[in-house]
């Protein structure tokens, strides 16, 4: 059976102003929530991407970046509708997390449960 998120899939925002076109590392199966300060506050699954696997097709002059701390996460959301889009990890700096609900034709709650991340105890942290 074909994949359909093997391939390049499109990643936009609510009010469409930011599009990108990702390659998932390994499809849906690396979708993870994450319970660190930010992340638990923003609730959505994030899948991965790696560094090369991600093009902003439009709306880059919309994305606004919000990172804090070490400063190496850095997470992108669309300036208009406030929609994040994705970040890039402080766990692996050449990944990209991107949001799996903003992902055309996925919603989140067709695959629960979704695993959890200890971003709280941060291996960068010890």
């Amino acid at each position: 059976m074909n994949d359909p998120f093997r391939d390049p899939v499109k990643v936009a925002c609510h009010c469409g102003a930011v599009e990108l076109r990702v390659t998932l590392s390994d499809g849906l199966a690396t979708a993870r929530r994450c319970d660190c300060s930010f992340c638990r506050r923003r609730g959505t699954p994030a899948v991965s991407v790696p560094l090369e696997g991600l093009t902003v097709l439009r709306g880059a002059d919309k994305l606004t970046l919000y990172t804090w701390g070490t400063g190496t996460a850095k997470h992108y959301f669309c300036s208009i509708c406030g929609i994040y889009t994705h970040h890039r990890r402080r766990s692996n700096p050449n990944e990209y997390g991107v949001n799996m609900g903003a992902i055309e034709g996925v919603n989140p709650a067709d695959h629960e449960p979704i695993g959890w991340h200890d971003g709280i105890n941060h291996p960068s942290d010890r």
